[in-house]
């Protein structure tokens, strides 16, 4: 049961990644994540309403959601904007490494933890697949410096939102709580950054229009809808094995990313990207597994 859970948790992740960066290429990044974040905080609400989960509300629970909250649309923005810019296949395997980084940061940091020689490894071979993912010589896909940075940022969020919902509640009804806190404050930081753009003038809506955005509202809620689905088997593989198992196979998202946008966008990458991105994954695992 851990191994499916898992294993449908980096399916989902993987074509929520696609799908927001097919979108990106479309429409505003911002536009997609206060969209699809929408569309997740209703379907949140509701399995809050129906689980009873109001009950587990805490000062701590709403503290770090709400971080979370503030942090996710940023670290969405950067992503989406990284995918659009650059090749999915490069750029979803280095935005792992902040996913499994950062708490093993925070362990060292604030609970004196030593990674282990996998971890150390990792790190090693990780940053080894960023630098080759950059890729060198010509012909492939091309990613600049800004994409790599936007990713490394994006990583870095993500990683800090993942440490943030696992310090806010131990059970999974306030997992649940805390997801939909978290997309509230997204939509609304989202939605107030969305008005500050058009106050400025920026253009907020494709070249369509309200007309382009609600033809896209079906995909827009999938990339959503399926965040929320991996977040929900997610925890049901970490609660039903070994914990190591659930993170390590469910770290496997980017292969997806990647194939899905091999087969729709016909994408290729460089030898070294393929190298770079396959060690950035890899990395990823062995952080993970350590």
């Amino acid at each position: 049961m851990t191994a499916a859970f898992a294993l449908a948790t980096s399916l989902l992740w993987g074509l929520a990644d696609f799908g927001g960066g097919l979108l990106s290429k479309r429409m505003r990044e911002l536009t997609v994540v206060v969209v699809s974040q929408g569309a997740a905080a209703v379907v949140l609400g509701a399995i809050v309403v129906a689980t009873g989960a109001w009950s587990e509300l805490d000062a701590r629970l709403l503290w770090c959601a709400g971080a979370a909250g503030a942090i996710g649309p940023v670290a969405m923005l950067a992503f989406y904007r990284a995918l659009a810019l650059g090749p999915m296949g490069v750029v979803s395997p280095i935005a792992t490494l902040g996913g499994v980084v950062v708490p093993i940061g925070t362990g060292v940091l604030l609970h004196a933890e030593r990674p282990g020689v996998w971890q150390a490894a990792g790190v090693l071979v990780a940053l080894g697949g960023v630098v080759l993912a950059g890729g060198v010589g010509s012909g492939g896909a091309s990613v600049e410096r800004r994409t790599i940075g936007l990713t490394l940022g994006a990583a870095l969020g993500f990683g800090a939102t993942i440490q943030l919902i696992a310090e806010a509640t131990p059970t999974v009804t306030g997992l649940f709580l805390a997801l939909f806190v978290q997309r509230l404050v997204n939509v609304v930081v989202g939605g107030g950054a969305l008005a500050v753009s058009a106050r400025r003038g920026a253009p907020v809506l494709p070249a369509g229009g309200v007309a382009e955005v609600r033809a896209a509202l079906p995909s827009l809620a999938f990339v959503g809808l399926a965040d929320v689905a991996a977040n929900g088997t997610y925890a049901v593989a970490a609660q039903s094995g070994p914990v190591t198992v659930a993170a390590v196979l469910a770290s496997l998202y980017p292969v997806v990313t990647a194939l899905a946008a091999r087969g729709v966008l016909q994408e290729r990458l460089r030898a070294l990207q393929t190298a770079g991105a396959g060690l950035a994954l890899l990395g990823s695992l062995l952080l993970a597994s350590g």
